[in-house]
């Protein structure tokens, strides 16, 4: 199938209608490593009223054209860093840094089928845009986990996306490091997983 994506940015309270298919598309996804997420529709959608509550947030869809329904098959989120929760802010204070002067982009989720179409590329390009927009901001990031490279669920084809990271402009900044917390899928209960920063000017 000749599968044909479409962007959309959405933000603040337009947000509401597509919530709960985000919060499904969310966990399926980060099922698969590096995540290794037992989601939790519940808590899912609780965490995406922080995108549906901050009016400087957006989440740009990305829908396939080719499919009659047109289904949302992917989503990359921001939002200033001042929106953000106490554990992503802390290690931008610990260093000094001003959260109003960095504009935060969240996690991308996008099916596997609809994945080397260009999203990667246009979901960064448009949070970006995005976070211009709203002017002030000097700096742009996001975080992501990081994984031991003998961990037992690693695929033997899995590919880091540190490159694609250095081609967007990001720079790795492992001294600005926080943890989340969630359930493993082979775990009983939430658990710490290490996070690092990745930099870029805006």
């Amino acid at each position: 199938m000749n599968r044909q994506l479409s962007f959309v940015n959405v933000s603040g309270q337009a947000l509401a209608q597509y919530i709960s298919e985000l919060a499904r598309l969310r966990i399926r996804v980060f099922r698969e490593f590096p995540y290794l997420y037992d989601g939790d529709p519940a808590y899912e959608e609780r965490y995406l009223q922080t995108y549906l509550n901050a009016e400087r947030s957006v989440v740009v869809l990305a829908i396939d054209e080719s499919d009659a329904a047109r289904p949302v098959v992917g989503a990359s989120s921001a939002l200033p860093l001042a929106d953000e929760t106490e554990e992503v802010q802390r290690p931008f204070i610990a260093a000094g840094m001003n959260p109003d002067d960095i504009f935060y982009c969240g996690e991308s989720v996008l099916l596997p089928a609809y994945r080397g179409l260009g999203a990667g590329v246009e979901f960064f390009n448009r949070r970006e845009a995005h976070g211009r927009a709203l002017s002030g901001f000097k700096t742009v990031c996001f975080c992501a986990v990081q994984r031991p490279d003998d961990h037992p669920r690693r695929p033997a084809d899995y590919v880091p996306l540190d490159a694609f990271w250095g081609k967007r402009g990001y720079r790795k900044a492992p001294q600005l490091h926080t943890t989340f917390s969630w359930q493993d899928l082979d775990e009983d209960s939430e658990s710490e997983k290490p996070m690092t920063f990745w930099l870029k000017d805006l």
